[in-house]
């Protein structure tokens, strides 16, 4: 198999910011040099790692990273991720009615977007898939400001034909005096057409490099559902909390869509903890989730929820996301 060592790839280029208290590294997004250049998630807010207390959330949680891979495979003790799919922590991937903005429109050989990446070339006449290596067009004008606890980074794609244009920034800064982090968007519709989107975040979680093990508990403020049901001997759903029985193997996974919030904001309040070291994080949102799913495999377990907006032509759309970091237990004031 024709492997990229994750380890040369984290040589790219990137941005170490702190507050002091938690510490961060962000890949800056590159086209030619860029440690993520797949067309699946945004490039702007890959992670190389966030630290607090001896506890690092997001090694990453692959080896490498191959062509030749669909996705990932686990073979060997080791795991070889996709271009599409070799991402690292809290990162991002929109979604659209038929997979992307404008690929429904789009015949074999035309353009569509996907934001965060940029102008893609359909490939054939069947569906969008995110393993799919459609050839990147145009990935847009890129400017990024960092400083000592954050980045900006803004993507300006310009229309190529297809109605659809915008300008995207996203700003990553630490909060001063506490071990939490608030990532911004903005994203301003440029173009011609509406732009209706589904935005969900895939948090990528391997606390200190130990993956999904038993203990590792989800805890949300509404009583949840999930179908399908996690396998019982390896999860199970009590009320509010989602628990891991056992540690993944190889080739397990625990994967299930996750019911009962409600239509505000309140319910985008996800609280995690890793039982055996004590570390967790509360990952809150700002607007309402109309989608919230999990999936684990043995290096990496992920809850990812979901943002709907629709945004037209001249106006602009914020959302926002905070971490709280902890390493002593729950966090004060978490959902119990």
């Amino acid at each position: 198999m024709d492997m990229i060592p994750a380890r040369v790839l984290a040589d790219a280029p990137s941005a170490a910011i702190s507050n002091g208290l938690i510490s961060a590294k962000i890949f800056l997004p590159d086209a030619a040099t860029g440690f993520y250049r797949g067309v699946r998630f945004d490039w702007a807010g890959v992670f190389g790692g966030l630290t607090y207390r001896g506890h690092d959330f997001y090694p990453l949680w692959f080896n490498g990273v191959s062509p030749s891979v669909s996705d990932f495979v686990e073979a060997g003790g080791q795991v070889v991720a996709a271009p599409n799919t070799a991402a690292n922590g809290p990162v991002e991937e929109f979604n659209a009615e038929g997979g992307a903005l404008g690929y429904a429109e789009a015949a074999p050989g035309g353009l569509f977007l996907k934001i965060g990446v940029g102008v893609l070339r359909r490939i054939d006449a069947g569906p969008y898939a995110f393993a799919k290596s459609f050839p990147l067009v145009d990935p847009g004008v890129r400017t990024q400001h960092v400083g000592s606890d954050r980045v900006e980074m803004t993507q300006d794609v310009a229309d190529h034909g297809t109605g659809y244009a915008y300008s995207y920034t996203k700003t990553i800064r630490l909060v001063p005096g506490q071990p939490s982090m608030i990532i911004d968007h903005a994203l301003r519709n440029t173009g011609a057409k509406t732009i209706v989107t589904q935005v969900y975040n895939h948090n990528f979680l391997n606390i200190d490099g130990r993956g999904t093990r038993e203990g590792l508990t989800l805890t949300t403020p509404f009583a949840l559902t999930a179908a399908p049901p996690p396998p019982s001997d390896l999860a199970v759903v009590d009320d509010r909390r989602f628990v891991y029985r056992t540690s993944l193997g190889p080739g397990q996974r625990v994967q299930t869509a996750l019911a009962g919030y409600g239509a505000t904001a309140r319910d985008y309040d996800l609280h995690l903890a890793d039982a055996a070291s004590g570390a967790g994080l509360r990952i809150s949102g700002d607007q309402p989730l109309a989608k919230l799913a999990l999936w684990s495999i043995q290096p990496v377990m992920a809850i990812e929820p979901f943002v709907t907006m629709t945004i037209k032509p001249g106006d602009t759309f914020r959302w926002s996301y905070r971490y709280d970091y902890d390493a002593s237990g729950p966090l004060a004031g978490a959902a119990q």
